[in-house]
């Protein structure tokens, strides 16, 4: 596995290496010696599928406070999204700043999310999968977001997002 540090600290885009024959591919999905080579200690908590039927579907972004922050290392199974990461933490010299990531079946790449980071993403292709695993459990009273186009963030979306949750749409401008 390759971790590529991101300019976000504490991100990182994560190539795997593969193996081919004539059966097909295989690779490590995730090894917590190699992470722990790269100083993240991510426990894992839960393991997470989202299956989006169409293209244009955007989710997030969403995050969690307190003792319920959490890390969280997402792959495209299928498909393709753009994924945006963006740094919450108010100690952080990018704190503020975002950056994205295209994760698809073909590049086969993950992305790490450090706690204390929002994580948003959007469909480029019909019938997407994205897999995660969390370091923490979900804790819906833990839980806070970020509407997609909050003007603090300036984010720029490679397509209109067509399909977004009434729970993403409300989520209020950042710094209100």
């Amino acid at each position: 596995m390759i971790f590529i540090k991101q300019k976000i600290e504490g991100v990182y885009l994560i190539k795997p290496s593969l193996f081919k024959d004539n059966r097909g591919a295989f690779r490590r999905h995730f090894c917590v010696q190699e992470f722990k080579k790269k100083k993240i200690v991510n426990k894992i908590n839960q393991c997470n599928v989202s299956e989006n039927f169409k293209k244009g579907t955007l989710r997030g972004f969403h995050y969690q406070t307190g003792k319920s922050a959490e890390a969280k290392t997402l792959s495209c199974i299928k498909g393709s999204i753009y994924d945006v990461v963006v740094d919450l933490r108010p100690k952080s010299k990018t704190y503020g700043k975002w950056i994205s990531v295209e994760l698809n079946s073909k590049n086969r790449m993950s992305v790490h999310i450090p706690k204390g980071c929002a994580n948003a993403f959007l469909t480029l292709k019909n019938n997407s999968i994205i897999h995660y695993y969390c370091s923490n459990k979900y804790d819906p009273k833990k839980e806070k977001g970020i509407r997609y186009n909050d003007p603090f963030f300036k984010f720029k979306w490679p397509i209109k997002p067509k399909i977004i949750s009434k729970k993403d749409r409300s989520h209020n401008n950042y710094l209100i």
